[in-house]
């Protein structure tokens, strides 16, 4: 039975794009589930809004964005159903050939404006590898989408995965190569720069501190948050081993760092407990760590978790591999 609503949700969202879905997924103890969404791999929450943006994903090539309420789950895809008009900036970015209304969505990140404006970047695979850019209006009755750009990724990266906005119209951006990949950074003028000393195996996530002195990265292969100086000599690097392959990384509430990801195999062959979700709350100045949350199941509608979130009184997980929902956990 529990299969058959799944499903029946699913196909309707499918052929529903412009209906709000409040339905909740059943519960899994004390674990609950915002449905509505397919694979949502990426999660944001827009400051001082109710709504969370998600990345979704179909297939290799194409996926929506969606808006998920915090109060009443509601859930409605921005992009591409619902979206406005595009209207390329082609001064800010002239590299950018047109608009792409077709590609997987992956990782996002925010650009705070004002009174109700952002900007938001959402990094794009498909028939083009690069971060789409929309105007984000959040004035309304639910968030509205505009596609004004497009930033090429850098030439000779595998697959750019996270981004982060930086002073000064900056991004910083990860390129995820479990055998050796590295930061960027991009701005209008320079165009893509790689980070110096940021060569690592399989960054992934990525936040930056608001006076953008560091970064934090998701060490994937390393299974560690890993603090990164910017822009200062000598550079500096430390490792905060967490346990798991980190996914993406997020600011928490209280100013520390929210770590999401799982352990899907065991390292050398040796002995390990797998795990769909792990989080992690690491200190950015002490880099103490302290476990959150270890979903070893999973269950049909929930399969690997890839981000998280702090929403109120709960931690938020997108995920992928066939994921349908996302998993609310108590804090």
């Amino acid at each position: 039975m529990l299969r058959t609503l799944i499903l029946c949700s699913f196909i309707m969202g499918l052929f529903t794009p412009n209906a709000f879905s409040a339905e909740a997924c059943h519960s899994d103890g004390d674990v609950q589930f915002v449905c509505g969404t397919t694979n949502p791999e990426d999660l944001y929450q827009v400051p001082g809004t109710p709504w969370v943006i998600a990345s979704g994903r179909t297939s290799d090539s194409e996926g929506p964005i969606y808006a998920v309420h915090i109060l009443d789950h509601r859930v409605q895809e921005i992009f591409p159903a619902n979206a406005l008009a595009p209207e390329h900036d082609t001064a800010t970015y002239r590299d950018c050939p047109g608009p792409n209304p077709v590609f997987q969505p992956h990782g996002l990140t925010l650009r705070e404006g004002s009174s109700g404006m952002h900007t938001l970047y959402v990094v794009g695979h498909g028939t083009r590898e690069a971060i789409e850019v929309f105007a984000l209006d959040v004035r309304g009755s639910a968030p509205t989408l505009k596609w004004i750009g497009c930033i090429p990724s850098p030439e000779g990266t595998a697959r750019i995965n996270s981004i982060t906005a930086l002073p000064g119209g900056t991004l910083g951006a990860t390129n995820f190569d479990p055998s050796g990949g590295e930061l960027w950074e991009w701005d209008a003028s320079t165009g893509w720069i790689e980070v110096p000393g940021s060569q690592m195996n399989g960054p992934n996530g990525l936040v930056s501190s608001a006076n953008g002195q560091w970064f934090y990265v998701g060490g994937w292969s390393d299974q560690a948050l890993v603090r990164l100086s910017r822009r200062q000599s000598p550079i500096q690097i430390e490792l905060a081993p967490v346990g798991f392959n980190v996914d993406n990384v997020r600011w928490g509430n209280d100013g520390n760092i929210i770590v999401a990801g799982h352990v899907t195999r065991c390292a050398d062959g040796s002995d390990c407990e797998l795990s769909v979700a792990r989080v992690a709350r690491v200190n950015p100045d002490t880099l103490a760590v302290q476990q959150l949350v270890n979903y070893t199941e999973g269950n049909e509608f929930f399969r690997l978790g890839t981000v998280a979130i702090e929403v109120e009184d709960e931690i938020w997980i997108g995920g992928i591999r066939g994921s349908l929902g996302i998993a609310r956990f108590p804090k």
